[in-house]
């Protein structure tokens, strides 16, 4: 039963990606529980923000159109979308045009939440309180599942709201306060115009490039010890 659940948890983002086309994280789900929360802006057809939730092996999902406002009376639109693996929450680089989400993409904020009462039950009625600790939003926040949409249904409309506490600030819009990477400090232009911008490829592959150019730098200044072989020039001048 286990395994039912594993798989049907990360099905749809599985049904909606090839990925004999793009090395996307596989729909693999953590068993360790973790409390994780990263939100990276999307260029795809439309730039968004998607807001991700460590919860039950998998990263909950939201796009929110407008991103996320400091500001209490601003209430933004958070459209849900499937759960991710865990990886997915750790890649900053370009998604080829033509696939799935094509675009850049960049880690905005990361860091850790915690719910405010029990996260399953607030999911479940469409009212998860929580509270975060990023590199740029802190503080407690609230998901609210809008009742009707004019989709008819076809997708989950959600309000992403910021609770009135020490880190809210009336008109305060932090993505436009912000405009860098917290991973990188690339802009979005850079992102997807860097020679070095990774294309879809997996957190290892990116760890390796760093390891090479240090093992490099250790090979060329080995040559300078035999500068010190000089002694030998004084003694025969005597």
């Amino acid at each position: 039963m286990a395994r039912a659940q594993d798989s049907d948890l990360l099905a749809t983002y599985k049904a909606k990606r090839d990925f004999g086309k793009t090395p996307e994280p596989a729909p693999k789900r953590a068993r360790k529980k973790g409390n994780s929360f990263v939100i990276q802006k999307h260029a795809a057809r439309r730039t968004h923000f998607d807001f991700r939730l460590e919860h039950d092996g998998v990263l909950k999902s939201w796009a929110v159109t407008k991103g996320p406002s400091l500001d209490p009376s601003q209430k933004r639109l958070a459209v849900r979308t499937e759960d991710h693996p865990l990886e997915y929450g750790g890649f900053e680089g370009v998604i080829p045009k033509g696939e799935y989400g094509g675009g850049p993409v960049m880690i905005w904020d990361e860091g850790t939440w915690e719910p405010i009462g029990d996260p399953d039950e607030g999911l479940k009625k469409g009212d998860l309180k929580f509270r975060l600790h990023g590199k740029r939003l802190k503080g407690d926040w609230v998901l609210v599942r809008m009742k009707k949409d004019r989709t008819g249904g076809r997708r989950e409309n959600w309000l992403l709201i910021k609770k009135r506490d020490a880190y809210a600030g009336d008109g305060e819009e932090p993505t436009e306060e912000y405009d860098t990477s917290v991973k990188t400090g690339r802009t979005m232009n850079q992102i997807e115009t860097g020679a070095d911008s990774a294309v879809w490829t997996s957190n290892k592959a990116q760890k390796k490039t760093p390891v090479r150019k240090k093992a490099t730098a250790k090979r060329t200044s080995k040559p300078k010890a035999k500068a010190r072989a000089k002694p030998k020039a004084k003694r025969s001048a005597k």
